[in-house]
């Protein structure tokens, strides 16, 4: 268990469509994203909180994001790649990572939430540099390299009221 103080920056870095596809595949609901951003601040002081989503033209879109900044986040936004042949393809990945970079120095903490294993090698980074590094996700869909190498990890499953609506 990583310590926790009030005085502790911390920077959190949301990927919402791992979040968005975790929560609907597993328990058929969606992200309380007011509470996840409560739960990865534990009352410590939030430096930058972002969210990154991908635009799908998808009825009520904006509403979602626009209610994502109110309550707090900065929305990244990228537009859904569509591919010869039909195949669409659209994550964050490499962003997520240059931010939590870029941005670290500034931070004592940075909470991932995200399930991916593709940024277990940033965590391991981001706690060479110095960085207490915390992931956030449901435990079903997070990759065992990434929970381990965490300093800690908090199963969104174990609080479900907290993070679901």
């Amino acid at each position: 268990m990583v310590s926790i103080y009030k005085d502790q920056r911390v920077g959190i870095f949301v990927d919402v469509q791992n979040m968005y596809y975790s929560a609907r595949n597993i328990y058929n609901k969606k992200v309380d994203f007011e509470g996840l951003l409560k739960k990865a601040g534990q009352n410590r002081k939030i430096i930058r909180a972002i969210a990154y989503a991908i635009e799908a033209d998808t009825p009520d879109e904006e509403n979602f994001f626009d209610m994502l900044e109110e309550i707090g986040y900065e929305v990244k936004k990228k537009k859904l790649k569509t591919y010869y042949g039909g195949a669409k393809k659209g994550d964050w990945d490499m962003g997520i990572a240059i931010d939590a970079l870029k941005i670290s120095s500034k931070l004592d903490v940075v909470s991932l939430v995200t399930g991916d294993g593709d940024f277990t090698h940033l965590v391991y980074h981001l706690q060479a540099s110095g960085c207490r590094v915390e992931v956030l996700a449901f435990e079903k869909s997070a990759s065992k390299e990434l929970k381990e190498a965490a300093n800690n990890f908090i199963d969104m499953s174990d609080n479900q009221r907290a993070f679901l609506m």
